[in-house]
């Protein structure tokens, strides 16, 4: 089991970046596919981007190719999300996700086992 803690969220003018921060607890982390997905009020949960256990694969959604980079360290048990050129349709409450999980579909919630509690992003216009 792991327990995910996220960091880093805030308000920003459109334009600008931030970086978010997963913390994992336990000493498995390397073993778990991670993820950032993130859900606006009255909107389902939307896929940001996902990453492979040894950090060689990484995939976007589309809304954020080209702005948001994931990256992991695992020998510090986390998980990085680098969102620049921010916009104002960013804005929503970002989660990051865990699965040891293989052959399945990491664009989907309904792969993942373990959530953090979210942070809350606002990017101002």
């Amino acid at each position: 089991q792991v327990q995910l803690v996220e960091s880093g969220g805030g308000l920003v003018q459109a334009g600008g970046s931030l970086r978010l921060s997963c913390a994992a607890s336990g000493r498995t982390f390397s073993r778990y596919f991670m993820g950032w997905f993130r859900q606006a009020p009255g909107k389902e949960r939307e896929f940001v981007a996902t990453i492979s256990r040894s950090g060689e694969i990484t995939y976007n959604g589309d809304s954020v190719k080209g702005r948001f980079t994931i990256s992991r360290d695992n020998a510090k048990n986390t998980v990085y999300l680098q969102m620049n050129s921010l916009k104002p349709a960013d804005t929503a409450v970002y989660y990051c996700a865990a699965t040891q999980n293989i052959y399945v579909d990491y664009l989907s919630p309904s792969a993942y086992d373990y959530w953090g509690q979210g942070t809350q992003v606002t990017v101002s216009s």
